[in-house]
């Protein structure tokens, strides 16, 4: 059974499209990958990046993110009112009780600030996310 991947953003969705791309580009061609977008522009750019599934809004992220084995996207899909309140308190609960192993880019938003990291492009902490999705599955 080839191992799922749920990415979840919102706004434009251009972090969970680069997440895709590079987990298209660089990782076996059989995991299936499911794009669940805060709104409709989100989801329809991942999955234009090459998601085999896609799912739009709070309930569909609740219902649709304990199908992966892995759950990746920024740090702020699991903070209640963060993406300038696109990620709800009960979304973020819900992906931060999904079962999949949590792959969290550290990205600041306004209202919360993450101390002591270093500060990188976006597309080396994308990089750096997919590669340890990668080892991680190795593992498995």
């Amino acid at each position: 059974m080839a191992m799922k991947v749920v990415v979840i953003d919102g706004m434009g969705g251009g972090i969970g499209a680069q997440l895709i791309g590079k987990i298209r580009e660089t990782l076996d061609p059989g995991i299936e990958v499911i794009a669940l977008g805060t709104n409709a522009a989100a989801t329809e750019r991942m999955m234009k990046a090459g998601a085999q599934k896609g799912a739009t809004g709070e309930n569909a992220i609740k219902v649709s993110v304990s199908l992966g084995d892995f759950v990746l996207g920024p740090v702020g899909i699991v903070i209640g009112n963060s993406m300038l309140g696109e990620i709800t308190p009960d979304t973020a609960a819900a992906v931060l009780a999904a079962p999949g192993v949590h792959i969290l880019l550290p990205l600041q938003q306004e209202h919360f600030h993450l101390v002591g990291l270093e500060p990188l492009p976006l597309a080396k902490i994308v990089e750096r996310a997919v590669g340890l999705l990668g080892e991680l599955m190795e593992k498995r």
